[in-house]
Order: C-alpha cells, then sequence, then structure tokens
C-alpha cells in the first residue's frame, strides 16, 4: 500500500491557490473599463460607459454612428423646465482632454476641461415653433482630445415626459 503523496487539506489549498491565480490571469487580459458619463435630471440619475472608444481618435464615420445608431443607450425621462446635470469622471479631462454635449448630433456646449456641468431649467425640447416637440432625444458626451478630435462618445436618451 502507497501513501498518498499530498493530504486531503494540501491538495485543496493547491486547488485553491489555482483558481486564485487563473482568476488573476482572466482578470489582468480583460480590457480596463472605460470612466463613466452621468445624465441627472431631477433626482434621477443614469450613467454609462463610453459605447464608442478607441485608444486613439475615432474616425468620422465612427462618430457619426456612435451619435445616431446605438439602440442600447441608457434612457432618462426629461419633464421641461428640469435642471439637466452632465458629469464625467475626472480622467476623462485629464491631459488636456475636454468634452462636450450633442444634442441630436448637434453640439449644445463648447468642450469643457470642467468634470460637470449644469443646466437649470432647460428645454432641451423646445422646437422653436417648428411644430410637435419629439417624443425623445439623444444625448451624446464626447471626449474631445486637445487638438479637438473625438476620442469616446457616451450616449443617452432623453424621454420627454
Amino acid at each position: 500500500m502507497t501513501a498518498p503523496l499530498f493530504s486531503g487539506r494540501a491538495r485543496r489549498s493547491v486547488a485553491a491557490l489555482g483558481a486564485v491565480s487563473a482568476g488573476l490571469l482572466l482578470l489582468s487580459a480583460c480590457d480596463k473599463p472605460t470612466p463613466l458619463a452621468t445624465v441627472t435630471v431631477g433626482t434621477s440619475s443614469v450613467s454609462a460607459e463610453s459605447a464608442c472608444h478607441d485608444r486613439t481618435e475615432l474616425s468620422t464615420d465612427k462618430v457619426q454612428e456612435c451619435l445616431g445608431g446605438l439602440k442600447d443607450a441608457k434612457t432618462i425621462d426629461y419633464t421641461r423646465g428640469d435642471t439637466l446635470r452632465l458629469g464625467v469622471e475626472p480622467e476623462v479631462v485629464e491631459d488636456g482632454k475636454k468634452w462636450q454635449a450633442v444634442l441630436d448630433g448637434q453640439p449644445i456646449t463648447e468642450p469643457s476641461s470642467n468634470t460637470y456641468r449644469s443646466f437649470p431649467g432647460a428645454d432641451v425640447f423646445a422646437t422653436g415653433g417648428q411644430g410637435e416637440a419629439p417624443a425623445s432625444k439623444k444625448l451624446a458626451i464626447v471626449q474631445v482630445a486637445e487638438d479637438g478630435k473625438p476620442l469616446s462618445v457616451w450616449s443617452f436618451n432623453l424621454k420627454l415626459k
């Protein structure tokens, strides 16, 4: 009769150590999550990771695709006259980068290096007397490099309540 090389306790320890090592290896292979952008209306907030992000600048076609075609964008209800608040994590504006808000493909702010902007009483659904307001609008936050080229896009839907 031969004696086992490892006791039951030693085998379990080795197995646990192997599982932890494999888990750490898998985590190190994952991409780092992109910073969050947040839209707040009243007391409701939604946050999202960048829907379009690249290690370098985004092409014009990719930006247009990001601004118009995303179906998975987070939605937040908006009532006329509510204060609209937009925020980004500090790493979005590091190293001279800035961000700007884009509503239905049109910039509504200048590029900013602040992490937060507030628009009290803004009526983003105003039509200027040009018919009925749409039921929703696409709001995007676009990160731009120092030279103004787009780097990331976060997309949200504002739904008129």
